[in-house]
């Protein structure tokens, strides 16, 4: 009947793309900023595509079955998108929240019904008195090793969907986001700049536009050193949801961010990120999130450089600031 929809699943992609007109004046920028404002997905981020994609890729399988657990570690984007899905399809879910994860993204995963571990849950050492008392910050995040054995323990089926490796994660930028970002430039996209999780937006958006035009060139962006959690820096203002890939240990590179995913990359800080989302609010309207932020960051830097006069810089926003706003990201 007409559009009506009839699943939240239908709601996924199809995102705008704006030109930050107001933010280019204001900073003399040479080339064009072309936002693809993820966060208007049904559950307010970028995760929403590929979440929708891994858990209709494991009922097709037969992986899953109404009843079921969904089980996946997160810094919560992609926690929120699967329990809201989950939710919508009859399963359950279960969720080894990241270190640093913000207290909005903690409540959104407990408001669709999901339950927040950490790795004493999957080592079966968690007592009572801290299963009461809610979830803190743990001293660790669970290992991929001791996630799967705490799967396979449980009575009732626990899937471990495992993001960081699951081919659907990226092939759902292959299916959709690519394609959109595609035919709403008409083509016209010379620089393409995204922020680093699993890697898996990065992984296929460069695979879609590369195979369409090879001289599309694609940066990505990574927390600079003072802003990743370290034993050196455990108290460090961390970029949500985004990992480094660059000066870091070979097991630590995300799967995905293979040196054939992008030409460059940057640098960026979580003060350089919030000092950019205060500006775009202020100039265009758009409340960003520090992922979001730290994109933009480097866009600007880029759009900067008379070499890149009149191109179109195309840049991924994957969540907005409603999820950041008990943190230091809007306030002095």
């Amino acid at each position: 009947m007409g559009n009506i929809k009839y699943g939240i699943y239908e709601l996924v992609g199809h995102t705008p793309i704006m030109e930050l007109q107001n933010f280019e004046k204001k900073h003399h920028l040479q080339a064009n900023i072309l936002a693809k404002l993820e966060y208007l997905n049904p559950t307010g981020s970028v995760k929403d595509r590929a979440a929708w994609n891994m858990i209709l890729d494991a009922e097709e399988k037969g992986e899953i079955h109404p009843g079921d657990t969904i089980v996946e570690q997160t810094s919560g984007n992609t926690g929120i998108s699967l329990a809201a899905f989950a939710a919508s399809r009859g399963y359950k879910t279960e969720i080894f929240l990241e270190r640093g994860a913000s207290k909005e993204r903690r409540q959104l995963l407990e408001a669709y019904g999901a339950k927040l571990l950490d790795y004493r849950d999957a080592l079966g050492i968690r007592t009572e008195e801290e299963r009461k008392s809610g979830w803190h910050e743990p001293e660790r995040e669970a290992t991929l090793k001791e996630i799967y054995a705490y799967c396979d323990k449980q009575k009732e089926k626990h899937y471990f969907i495992n993001q960081a490796s699951n081919l659907k994660n990226p092939e759902a930028h292959i299916l959709t986001t690519g394609p959109e970002i595609w035919n709403d430039t008409d083509g016209n996209v010379d620089i393409l700049i995204c922020m680093t999780g699993t890697g898996g937006t990065a992984a296929g958006l460069s695979k879609y536009l590369k195979e369409r035009n090879p001289h599309i060139q694609i940066v990505l962006a990574q927390p600079a050193p003072q802003s990743r959690l370290t034993d050196d820096n455990p108290n460090a203002e961390i970029i949500d949801g985004v990992l480094p890939f660059q000066g870091v240990a070979d097991e630590d590179i995300p799967e995905f961010v293979s040196k054939q995913v992008y030409d460059s990359y940057m640098d960026v800080s979580t003060q350089q990120a919030y000092e950019v989302a205060r500006d775009v609010v202020a100039t265009d309207g758009i409340l960003i999130g520090t992922s979001s932020a730290a994109a933009l960051f480097v866009a600007k830097e880029l759009a900067q450089k008379q070499q890149n006069k009149d191109k179109n810089i195309v840049v991924i926003m994957p969540d907005n600031g409603m999820k950041y706003l008990s943190t230091s990201l809007f306030s002095d």
